[in-house]
């Protein structure tokens, strides 16, 4: 088993340097940690009173992997989910705050076990994961992994200037939807046949 320090490791390297992408509502980002989440924790690295992009920009890695174990992992008590699917989770929690749950929330109750979807891993969450995971101890982990997958797919739907993480200019599958499979077994990855029918409608 991975331990969480590895797994904050493999985000960190997923994540990559520092970005300013306009289209992306995290602002500049180093490492998976955004502006937004260096201000609210009061990061301000570089001494000089405020929180900017020279603070994002001298982050390191070990420092954002200490945030996301902290911030990402620990405080939301996604260690108290089954194992199979917390990696996933903890890298869905970087890329897109308390969704992770609200996914995690919307599969259960579509696996019928009841749960309120407000993105908050309580006991009644941890206790319909581990039911869920009891019921299908062997699918549980793929399920949430297309859910998350599914719920990409979505919000490109919905937001046009987000299309170019889902898909690549050369119309292939874009970082969300190959970051979303690595979490899935190869046999539920979508062709790019598959993939190409799901974005085809798009501008």
């Amino acid at each position: 088993m991975r331990s969480v320090q590895d797994i904050a490791e493999e985000i960190v390297a997923r994540e990559g340097g520092y970005v300013d992408d306009p289209d992306d509502p995290g602002g500049a980002t180093k490492f998976g940690v955004t502006i937004h989440t260096m201000r609210r924790l009061g990061l301000d690295l570089d001494r000089d009173g405020d929180v900017d992009r020279s603070d994002v920009r001298a982050l390191t890695r070990s420092q954002a992997a200490a945030i996301m174990m902290r911030h990402y992992y620990e405080r939301p008590r996604l260690g108290e989910l089954p194992e199979p699917i917390q990696a996933s989770l903890f890298d869905m929690y970087v890329n897109s705050g308390a969704n992770a749950v609200r996914i995690l929330q919307r599969l259960l109750n579509d696996m019928r076990i009841p749960v309120a979807v407000d993105g908050v891993i309580g006991p009644q969450t941890i206790a319909a994961a581990a039911r869920a995971q009891a019921a299908a101890p062997d699918h549980f982990a793929d399920a949430y992994g297309i859910a998350r997958r599914n719920w990409y797919y979505a919000l490109a739907d919905r937001r046009p200037a987000s299309r170019k993480y889902a898909r690549r200019r050369d119309g292939g599958k874009g970082g969300w939807i190959t970051r979303a499979e690595l979490f899935i077994s190869p046999r539920f990855h979508l062709s790019d046949a598959e993939h190409r029918a799901r974005t085809a409608g798009w501008a």
